[in-house]
């Protein structure tokens, strides 16, 4: 039986298997729950002490996902696989990757398919870094004294 897409679902506008996993690579931290290291627990038949000790750490106070080594990104997620760049413990995930991206496009790969077209390449990836800095937003009017403009200042 197929599935019948309604109007209550979201349309999907992205295939994750086409991306090389921007969303386990670009962050530095993955936070991880209780919950999460228990369903990990159970995933890999252990105890929930042991998945803690093996697969999380903690960052800054945070629990999170372990990182190792990737050939793309210096570093990405421990349950990413390197060749086919998929979640190698999907039923197992934590939430904040059950939710991701939690609409209907992805801007990662949103991005990638914008830059394979604009260099007229399907081997072409951009190489995305994401920094995290504290900021103050201001509101300022442009010169035509109409416009609203954000502008972004550093906090000191």
């Amino acid at each position: 039986m197929k599935k019948k897409v309604t109007d209550e679902q979201p349309r999907v506008h992205f295939d994750c298997s086409k991306c090389p996993a921007f969303c386990c690579s670009l962050y530095e931290r993955v936070g991880v729950t209780k919950r999460d290291i228990n369903r990990l627990a159970r995933y890999f038949g252990v105890s929930v002490e042991t998945a803690t000790r093996r697969y999380t750490k903690k960052h800054d106070g945070e629990r999170v996902l372990r990182r190792s080594e990737d050939h793309l990104f210096g570093e990405a997620c421990i349950f990413l696989n390197r060749e086919t760049r998929g979640c190698t413990i999907y039923h197992g995930r934590p939430a904040v990757c059950r939710e991701y991206p939690a609409r209907s496009r992805c801007v990662y790969y949103d991005v990638y398919r914008f830059e394979q077209r604009q260099q007229g390449s399907e081997d072409v990836m951009p190489l995305v870094q994401i920094t995290f800095r504290e900021s103050k937003r201001a509101e300022v009017v442009g010169p035509d004294g109409r416009e609203k403009i954000w502008e972004w200042k550093p906090e000191k």
